[in-house]
Protein backbone atom coordinates (compact mmCIF):
# COMPACT_ATOMS: atom_id res chain seq x y z
CA UNK A 1 0.00 0.00 0.00
CA UNK A 2 2.74 2.57 0.87
CA UNK A 3 4.34 1.38 -2.92
CA UNK A 4 1.33 2.46 -4.58
CA UNK A 5 0.82 5.76 -2.57
CA UNK A 6 4.27 6.47 -3.03
CA UNK A 7 3.49 6.09 -6.74
CA UNK A 8 0.48 7.69 -7.05
CA UNK A 9 2.35 10.98 -5.03
CA UNK A 10 5.37 10.81 -7.56
CA UNK A 11 3.11 10.79 -10.84
CA UNK A 12 0.00 12.73 -9.64
CA UNK A 13 0.95 17.05 -10.53
CA UNK A 14 -0.39 18.01 -7.19
CA UNK A 15 1.97 15.31 -5.46
CA UNK A 16 5.75 15.14 -5.05
CA UNK A 17 6.16 16.90 -8.23
CA UNK A 18 4.21 20.11 -7.29
CA UNK A 19 6.66 19.68 -4.14
CA UNK A 20 9.94 19.89 -5.99
CA UNK A 21 8.68 22.10 -8.53
CA UNK A 22 7.57 24.33 -5.66
CA UNK A 23 11.04 24.08 -3.50
CA UNK A 24 13.02 25.52 -6.83
CA UNK A 25 10.68 28.12 -6.65
CA UNK A 26 11.34 29.32 -3.49
CA UNK A 27 15.51 28.59 -4.34
CA UNK A 28 14.97 30.97 -6.82
CA UNK A 29 13.10 33.25 -5.29
CA UNK A 30 15.78 33.29 -2.37
CA UNK A 31 18.60 33.41 -5.01
CA UNK A 32 16.87 36.73 -6.55
CA UNK A 33 16.46 38.05 -2.87
CA UNK A 34 20.66 37.41 -2.22
CA UNK A 35 21.18 39.40 -6.15
CA UNK A 36 18.38 42.30 -4.98
CA UNK A 37 19.90 42.52 -1.42
CA UNK A 38 23.63 42.90 -2.84
CA UNK A 39 22.03 45.38 -5.55
CA UNK A 40 20.84 47.64 -2.25
CA UNK A 41 24.23 47.94 -0.72
CA UNK A 42 26.07 48.59 -3.71
CA UNK A 43 23.34 51.83 -4.47
CA UNK A 44 23.30 52.74 -0.67
CA UNK A 45 27.26 53.15 -0.72
CA UNK A 46 26.68 55.39 -3.65
CA UNK A 47 23.86 57.14 -2.17
CA UNK A 48 26.09 57.91 0.84
CA UNK A 49 28.77 58.88 -1.10
CA UNK A 50 27.12 61.33 -3.04
CA UNK A 51 25.84 62.45 -0.16
CA UNK A 52 29.20 62.96 1.59
CA UNK A 53 31.91 62.83 -1.23
CA UNK A 54 32.24 66.04 -2.93
CA UNK A 55 34.88 63.96 -5.26
CA UNK A 56 32.14 61.65 -6.02
CA UNK A 57 29.72 63.53 -7.08
CA UNK A 58 31.76 65.55 -9.20
CA UNK A 59 32.46 62.18 -11.03
CA UNK A 60 28.97 61.33 -11.40
CA UNK A 61 28.18 65.06 -12.72
CA UNK A 62 31.09 64.21 -15.61
CA UNK A 63 29.96 60.68 -16.24
CA UNK A 64 26.18 61.12 -16.48
CA UNK A 65 25.43 64.83 -17.50
CA UNK A 66 28.92 65.54 -19.51
CA UNK A 67 30.08 68.03 -17.77
CA UNK A 68 33.49 69.02 -18.24
CA UNK A 69 35.85 72.21 -16.45
CA UNK A 70 36.57 75.20 -18.14
CA UNK A 71 40.14 74.83 -20.22
CA UNK A 72 39.56 70.81 -20.31
CA UNK A 73 39.46 69.02 -23.55
CA UNK A 74 36.91 65.83 -24.49
CA UNK A 75 37.83 63.45 -26.89
CA UNK A 76 34.70 61.21 -27.97
CA UNK A 77 35.76 58.07 -28.82
CA UNK A 78 33.41 55.78 -30.78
Amino acid sequence: MAALLTLVSAVDAKGFRRYLRLRQDVETIHERNRALSAQNDILLREINALRNDPAALERAAREELGYVKPGELVFHLE
